[in-house]
């Protein structure tokens, strides 16, 4: 592979990684708020307008930027009908076409998440609850979270390619990364 594309991947998964774990301890942070509305409204009779919202911007926020890292680490769900039949390279090649298939998804998603960006932002849009908070900050992790995703889905065609045709990328790449000290 070309020394542009294992740059690309070497970085492209680094930048997931390092955002994957850091984004791993918001869970911690939706425990809290979950955990100081239900005592607020059961201990002390005052429920909070707003703790449901930050828990669902909290919890998209979560899957939306683990979306890559969980790529990466090949958390995703596949179905294992033939898969684990076919040989590495037969599933590198069919895993290549499906990557093209939600990268052309990730792409018409990322188009509609800064088209609603930009439309949050200029018109300040909020949110129809009482609380009503502005929507753009929420929109904006949103689709920045799409953006990684759709890195990591070059990421891993490029990968794939590699894979397919008998020269795995990963170890190439994981001996630069050993040469940089990781």
């Amino acid at each position: 592979m070309p020394r542009t594309i294992m740059l690309y991947v070497r970085w492209v998964d680094a930048f997931n990684r390092v955002v994957g774990r850091i984004v791993m301890f918001m869970i911690f942070v939706m425990i809290g708020v979950l955990l100081y509305a239900s005592v607020a409204r059961t201990a002390f009779n005052s429920p909070l307008i707003w703790s449901i919202e930050v828990s669902q911007f909290l919890m998209s926020s979560y899957y939306l930027l683990g979306g890559a890292y969980a790529m990466q680490m090949g958390a995703h769900v596949r179905m294992d009908l033939f898969y684990s039949r076919w040989s590495d390279r037969t599933r590198a090649w069919v895993d290549a076409l499906t990557i093209l298939l939600l990268i052309v998804f990730l792409a018409a998603l990322l188009f509609g998440g800064i088209s609603s960006t930009e439309y949050a932002l200029r018109y300040g849009e909020k949110s129809y609850s009482a609380w009503a908070p502005r929507l753009a900050p929420i929109k904006i992790v949103m689709t920045f979270g799409v953006f990684l995703m759709l890195l990591q889905s070059f990421s891993t065609l490029f990968k794939d390619i590699a894979r397919a045709r008998g020269v795995p990328l990963e170890r190439t790449h994981g001996a630069v990364d050993k040469g940089a000290g990781e």
